[in-house]
């Protein structure tokens, strides 16, 4: 491990144990959040018991939906817009104003389209990611340097050998920052929108065991969810390290 990385560990071991301690001292309420400790054997005991696997089973589903989709879209929008730069001109002042808007605000008209499923939620998550993607991916085209398109264009590739052999690999960086992005947004959009606008899921079961004063099932649920989302950023990670060492030989 590098030296940032052991600094990195240190400071969040150091945290927990502060937390831990506090916690156990009274410095911090127990009933109001609990010791590292105890979420780590909730979430365990939550995970053994198999009550709520369905519904974090339900979230992660919908959660891989919505960032399939929204990733597919989203380069699929960015390679429209890189194609046509008047139309990007254009929409540069909706693409950054597009987050002032809340993606909840469509969740009745996604009942109305898709039903009472989960497939609403699919669409304010995909609401929610797919302008994330699509500003790496048009923002990673443009980077590419102009040298590279003329010696693609003195080798007479085609557009579509173009866009393959220079464009995707020299955008690689832009992109695999779009699609962790995605992700991020993906569980936000899912999580809040079970949060207040599902009767099941992970997020639906955090917000009722805090609404029914269960702290340890809320923090164990709580602890099951970062953990996913740290382990799924963490892979993203390591694969664009690989990537990027790969392209850099």
């Amino acid at each position: 491990m590098s030296r940032a990385g052991l600094i990195r560990t240190g400071v969040i071991v150091a945290a927990l144990a502060a937390l831990e301690a506090a916690c156990r001292t009274g410095l911090i309420d127990r009933f109001s959040l609990s010791p590292p400790s105890e979420m780590a054997i909730s979430a365990a005991r939550i995970l053994a018991s198999g009550e709520y696997t369905r519904d974090i089973l339900a979230t992660f589903a919908t959660v891989a939906a919505a960032a399939a989709l929204s990733i597919v879209a989203g380069f699929g929008l960015g390679v429209v817009l890189y194609r046509f730069p008047r139309l990007k001109r254009a929409a540069d002042p909706f693409l950054a104003s597009y987050y002032a808007v809340p993606s909840f605000i469509f969740y009745p008209l996604f009942i109305v389209l898709f039903g009472l499923n989960r497939w609403p939620l699919v669409a304010v998550a995909f609401v929610f990611a797919v302008v994330a993607m699509a500003i790496a991916s048009v923002d990673g085209f443009l980077s590419v340097r102009p040298i590279l398109l003329r010696t693609a264009a003195s080798l007479r590739l085609t557009r579509a050998q173009t866009l393959r052999h220079v464009i995707l690999p020299a955008a690689a960086p832009y992109l695999f920052t779009g699609v962790k992005l995605t992700v991020v947004y993906a569980f936000i959009g899912v999580v809040a929108g079970e949060f207040i606008l599902s009767g099941s899921g992970l997020g639906y079961r955090i917000a009722f065991a805090y609404q029914s004063f269960e702290t340890a099932t809320m923090y164990g649920l709580m602890l099951i969810l970062l953990t996913a989302v740290v382990s799924v950023n963490m892979l993203l990670w390591a694969r664009e390290r690989r990537l990027h060492a790969r392209l850099t030989r």
